[in-house]
């Protein structure tokens, strides 16, 4: 089983303008997010997907491998799907946000392992969080599972309503696996209701009848999406000697 870790990377960002250029510990974030990847002893290569030449550029300078795509995707998953058309022998692909650059490399082998499971065709990431404000907070996307792990729902509003204790509140973690010919399908369906309510494409795969199987984890991300998240980044390469 052959696995590609896909990185989509795009300039724009509306908090954190040229964000996969910004400088990590003497290196731009999108470079950090691929070393991160790459160490995955489950995966057989790793890209970053961008629109952008300076992005492209800055990816072969330190030696990482990008491929450039269309500038007109709507969505993610549209440049995921453009790449999954040239890697044609790829059977898994595990789509990492390139503004994640503290992911955690064996993440991303367990979620490769999950595709010995010959009917999985997508799968994600949860972990619990306790603070009020941080489930609160619609930036935060909930998820809801069954017993079995597979998810019942994703929401920006807190999920299960704490109407009596019982249940934990997990956040979802944007980390993505998908059979390649299963996001391929993906791609092309429509939107649906849901997903434009709430503005999470997973809600597409669910209203269609599909299962995403969700892995929890106890590791925590810090996704870069303002100058105070790039410090904290930035604080942490350096203090735990990741640079």
């Amino acid at each position: 089983m052959k696995v590609l870790c896909v990185i989509p990377a795009r300039y724009a960002s509306t908090r954190l303008p040229g964000k996969p250029l910004r400088d990590i510990a003497g290196k731009p974030m999108i470079v950090r997010v691929y070393e991160r990847a790459i160490k995955a002893k489950n995966i057989d290569d790793a890209v970053v997907a961008t629109d952008d030449e300076r992005i492209f550029d800055a990816v072969t300078k330190f030696g990482g491998k990008g491929v450039m795509t269309r500038a007109d995707h709507q969505t993610g998953t549209d440049r995921l799907a453009e790449v999954a058309e040239i890697y044609t022998d790829a059977e898994v692909i595990i789509n990492v946000q390139g503004d994640e650059p503290l992911i955690d490399p064996e993440l991303i082998d367990e979620l490769a392992a999950l595709f010995a499971d010959k009917t999985l065709n997508m799968a994600t990431v949860k972990t619990q969080i306790k603070e009020k404000a941080e489930q609160e907070n619609p930036n935060n996307v909930k998820v809801v599972t069954d017993k079995e792990g597979y998810a019942l729902y994703f929401s920006r509003s807190l999920i299960p309503y704490p109407r009596r204790e019982g249940a934990k509140v997990f956040k979802h973690i944007g980390i993505y696996a998908y059979r390649r010919d299963f996001l391929k399908k993906f791609a092309a369906m429509a939107q649906t209701p849901l997903e434009m309510s709430e503005s999470l494409e997973q809600l597409r795969a669910i209203e269609n009848g599909e299962r995403i199987k969700v892995i929890e984890t106890t590791r925590q991300f810090v996704g870069v999406d303002t100058e105070e998240d790039l410090r904290e980044v930035n604080r942490i390469y350096i203090e735990e000697g990741l640079a």
